[in-house]
């Protein structure tokens, strides 16, 4: 099977052409149609992920496909069955072995291309507005590259659950993305004033925050008292230094969210939130934003959308057809 894999920190991904892996006890076969990229994915080339596996691996977090064999012990998935999976690495590649916990069935009413979009964005943003922020209806909602992966997800998901949205993004064309999703209220990260305009607005009640950086301060003085922040990302290549004298005041709290990690940690947040969210696709609430599809040999060029923030939502990268 043909692989895009990752053969030196900070190098282009090499195609590379492997054995066809075997299913182990509790796992399945996947045949792999699509891939989603994701910010976490040019972190873990750089080899400064929170994960660092050995050199060399197959690159890809999330990815859809079919499942074709089933190794033993596995009950509740069957050959033929359309599955979607967060994986961790292993989604550019043609086949896949997967723990079959790990494998969510696709509704009939999802493309594979939507299920390779849907896991890792809609679920982070899912989990830390639910679970992690409880956000409320009536609440202002601030969205911190609000036109990206996992920030576009929040804006729609925030007016889901009937918050008010305020999105920040830069340029004016990323900016009609986030209105298109639902967004209340908008501002140019490039030429606006967070603080004053959050503030102006009323203030901010639940803030998320992918980008870190100055934008994260800004943000941090335009809460409300009580407001919950979650930082999420750093795609600013900035960690912020929380002043805790302004959360003392203010009775902030501030909510670390690593999604991936719940699948280890507590397996349960994250498949009570993939119920919910694919009962609110079914219903034709949510619907995932993919700005570029492109093939399997051309995975580098896609990643490097993400590098220029040139993507709006999701890039997906069609493995086999």
């Amino acid at each position: 099977m043909r692989a895009m894999r990752v053969t030196g920190y900070g190098e282009p991904l090499a195609m590379q052409s492997l054995e066809l892996p075997v299913p182990k006890a509790g796992e399945v076969l996947v045949q792999v149609e699509t891939c989603g990229l994701n910010f976490g994915d040019l972190l873990l080339i750089k080899g400064t992920y929170q994960e660092k596996p050995a050199l060399p691996f197959t690159l890809g977090m999330e990815l859809a496909g079919t499942v074709t064999a089933l190794g033993d012990g596995v009950t509740g998935l069957e050959v033929g069955q359309r599955v979607a999976a967060y994986s961790g690495f292993d989604g550019l590649a043609e086949y896949a072995a997967l723990p079959a916990e790990i494998c969510v069935p696709i509704p009939d009413s999802m493309s594979m291309t939507d299920a390779a979009a849907f896991l890792v964005a809609y679920g982070t943003s899912h989990v830390a507005l639910d679970y992690k922020a409880h956000l409320k209806p009536g609440e202002r909602l601030l969205v911190l590259g609000a036109s990206g992966g996992v920030g576009l997800t929040a804006v729609e998901l925030g007016k889901v659950m009937g918050a008010e949205v305020v999105a920040v993004a830069r340029g004016a064309e990323k900016l009609e993305v986030c209105r298109a999703a639902g967004a209340d209220h908008l501002l140019d990260s490039e030429t606006g004033d967070i603080r004053e305009f959050v503030k102006s607005l009323g203030g901010a009640d639940v803030v998320y925050d992918p980008v870190g950086g100055d934008q994260f301060k800004a943000a941090l003085r335009a809460c409300n008292p009580e407001a919950r922040l979650i930082p999420l990302g750093f795609a600013s290549g900035d960690v912020p230094q929380v002043p805790a004298n302004i959360l003392l005041v203010k009775n902030l709290t501030v909510l670390g969210l690593y999604w991936g990690g719940y699948a280890r940690l507590r397996p349960s947040v994250l498949t009570d939130s993939f119920t919910q969210l694919f009962q609110w696709y079914d219903e034709g609430r949510l619907k995932p934003h993919v700005s570029n599809v492109l093939p399997l040999e051309q995975a580098n060029e896609a990643l490097d959308l993400l590098r220029r923030r040139e993507a709006t939502g999701k890039v997906v990268i069609e493995v086999s057809a």
